[in-house]
């Protein structure tokens, strides 16, 4: 049975959102801002801490579609995975790794970020904003994958990286994705 009997047996997102619209514009407007307005970060950038985050919570929905939506803003597929398997001897840029670190433990220690884990951000050259839009993206996604995983969500089949599944990530807002969804059109 499924945690929430009304959904189809392995539900993907949009049945969620389909079934329980309440909130899904806002929350599709603030991942719009957040992962697609403006920022010190790239799009890139703001997706691979969207993947990074929900690997850390264990979250394979979201792994999985902000993987393939990091990849479609010129992320390597082979570091997000390497990140994930190995964390410490991915091949990253110096100045990424404090970041995602952060993204780690803000993740699965909350209370054990320190200030020095700001500061190794701001010294690797982010600026003050990129790290707030930063916890803007990990926070949001702590949200996203207790209710995907909350409501039962499941992984989805893998994707082929395709030029026609990049273009979908980079032409589609959430927005779109939501009012789709809420409407029953992504069946």
């Amino acid at each position: 049975m499924a945690k929430l009997p009304s959904l189809p047996e392995n539900p993907h997102l949009a049945h969620v959102f389909s079934r329980f619209p309440k909130g899904v514009l806002t929350l599709c407007k603030l991942h719009d801002e957040m992962l697609r307005g403006e920022s010190d970060l790239t799009v890139g950038e703001r997706e691979l801490i969207a993947a990074v985050t929900s690997a850390a919570n264990a979250c394979n929905f979201c792994f999985d579609a902000h993987r393939r939506a990091a990849a479609a803003f010129d992320v390597d597929v082979d570091l997000v995975d390497a990140l994930v398997t190995d964390f410490d001897n991915a091949p990253v840029e110096p100045k990424v790794r404090p970041l995602l670190a952060y993204a780690i433990k803000l993740t699965r220690a909350p209370a054990q970020v320190t200030d020095a884990d700001a500061a190794a951000v701001l010294e690797a050259g982010w600026t003050e904003e990129a790290l707030m839009d930063a916890i803007w993206v990990i926070g949001m996604f702590n949200l996203m994958n207790r209710m995907v995983e909350g409501s039962g969500v499941v992984r989805q089949p893998e994707m082929e990286l395709t030029d026609e599944v990049k273009n979908f990530f980079r032409t589609r807002s959430y927005l779109d994705f939501g009012q789709a969804a809420i409407a029953g059109e992504m069946d």
